[in-house]
């Protein structure tokens, strides 16, 4: 019998990539192609061609293609598959039903959703949470996005803004944060506001990329700067252990990944400020994923549903 395999896809702000994957959650064949090409607000019919050329290698490979799914930035209605109006780094995809025109194009079932939940669900389902009834992950990078895993089930909130992790306030008169508030986790742990705070200090322009290179030589002012991210991080997840008191507390994308040799630090941070019992049983792990490992949250989701379905 041909083994099921499901394609997965993950839209980001420069990159796309689509991969089939197992049932088991193995990579099996995967493309990436530029999210944008020459013409203007040509990321859907890109994306939809990424899909279908990484389809056509399913039976090629003797694998049977069961099912689609789609992580992309922005909020998305679960339901429905289509993406909200503010569709961070791809504005074209607001307002796109993404499911429908993917399973109209492949023939299968389709699920679509925010980028970091597909990654949640990819890790619980075959990851490094794999194996924990609840896991939050929080991704650092140009943003900070949040997935939330509760007892077996992708947390999605009523209008779909579960997980807006990087929106929690960790100082209540902070720094503006792009969303209109005040003193946001975002503000001080993503890349984009390191960068600014750190060129402000320094009195030049500097990326975070160069900051944390900073920082590690021993440069007073960047290495201000990184505490200041690790103090607003710990507080962020203080507000994750205490509050939901999962059983993994993932970290991923570009600034976990700077900040990942001073994890014991982190970690201290967070001991003073969480309730020990509640940390005792939340294990911290920082993860190092590449676009190969992130196309399983398209799959992850894809996967679910075919559960869900079969159990309807």
């Amino acid at each position: 019998m041909t083994a099921r395999a499901f394609l997965g896809i993950d839209v980001g702000g420069t990159t796309t990539s689509a991969g089939l994957v197992t049932a088991q959650g193995r990579v099996v064949a995967g493309r990436r192609r530029p999210t944008h090409g020459p013409a203007a607000g040509d990321a859907v019919p890109r994306v939809l061609a990424l899909a279908s050329e990484v389809a056509g290698l399913a039976r090629p490979r003797g694998y049977r293609l069961a099912g689609v799914g789609a992580g992309v930035p922005g909020i998305v209605n679960g339901a429905t598959g289509v993406i909200g109006g503010e569709a961070h780094n791809v504005p074209e995809l607001g307002g796109v039903p993404l499911a429908r025109l993917l399973r109209r194009a492949l023939g299968v079932p389709a699920a679509v959703d925010n980028d970091v939940n597909a990654l949640a669900l990819g890790e619980w389902m075959w990851g490094a949470g794999r194996g924990a009834r609840s896991l939050v992950l929080l991704a650092l990078g140009t943003g900070v996005g949040g997935g939330i895993v509760l007892d077996g089930r992708l947390y999605r909130g009523a209008a779909g803004f579960g997980g807006e992790l990087g929106h929690v306030p960790v100082e209540l008169h902070g720094r503006p944060c792009v969303c209109g508030a005040r003193g946001c986790l975002k503000a001080y742990v993503a890349g984009p506001d390191l960068s600014a705070e750190g060129s402000r200090r320094l009195g030049r322009p500097v990326d975070a990329a160069e900051l944390f290179r900073l920082a590690a030589g021993g440069d007073a002012t960047a290495t201000a700067v990184v505490d200041q991210a690790l103090e607003a991080l710990a507080a962020g997840l203080t507000i994750i252990v205490n509050g939901l008191n999962p059983d993994r507390l993932l970290l991923a994308g570009s600034i976990a990944r700077a900040l990942a040799p001073r994890a014991a630090e982190l970690r201290a941070r967070l001991a003073r400020r969480a309730y020990a019992g509640a940390l005792a049983t939340t294990r911290l792990r920082f993860l190092g994923l590449d676009k190969r490992t992130t196309v399983r949250g398209g799959a992850a989701l894809a996967r679910q549903a075919a559960i869900a379905r079969a159990h309807a």
